[in-house]
């Protein structure tokens, strides 16, 4: 049988926790029964809460520390809440949660144009990198987006054209 930690050698940290003397979690396996399974901590003070957090219905409370930095807001936030309403075993809960996603880029774009900025989508979208490492992709997007924008252009003309 061949040995793997050989195959990888030129992998730089490959087999890095194969000596079980370097083990990390060690001193976590070797517990007493005074531990508590390793939950002996005591829960750390409730953060105030100031700005609207969703959570999951399957948690009767908040945790006790969380971020704030971008409560729910827009159509991605009703998503949002939507999808917090249901069970994280429901695809309710996290087909929204994609869309919400999809829906808060578009709302940053439009809110970069509505301050005056104009977003620089080639470089927020990693393109360049596409550009080096992918090309077959980023012409599949390319392609994709400009059918898309053809399918609107030709659906506004036809639509004038009716009127």
């Amino acid at each position: 049988m061949e040995n793997l930690a050989d195959k990888f050698t030129h992998i730089k940290g490959w087999g890095i926790d194969a000596d079980p003397k370097n083990d990390p979690t060690y001193p976590m396996r070797k517990r007493s029964a005074n531990d508590h399974g390793g939950l002996n901590w005591s829960r750390p003070t409730q953060q105030n809460n100031t700005v609207e957090v969703l959570h999951s219905t399957e948690r009767p409370n908040l945790t006790a520390v969380y971020g704030t930095s971008t409560p729910p807001s827009g159509v991605s936030g009703m998503l949002r809440r939507f999808a917090f309403k249901h069970s994280e075993n429901q695809y309710r809960h996290w087909l929204p949660l994609l869309l919400a996603d999809r829906v808060n880029v578009v709302e940053g774009f439009l809110e970069d144009f509505k301050s005056g900025k104009v977003p620089n989508i080639f470089a927020e979208k990693g393109m360049k990198a596409d550009l080096e490492h992918d090309r077959a992709g980023l012409a599949k997007k390319a392609a994709i987006v400009g059918f898309a924008v053809a399918a609107v252009v030709a659906w506004q003309m036809g639509k004038r054209n009716r009127d």
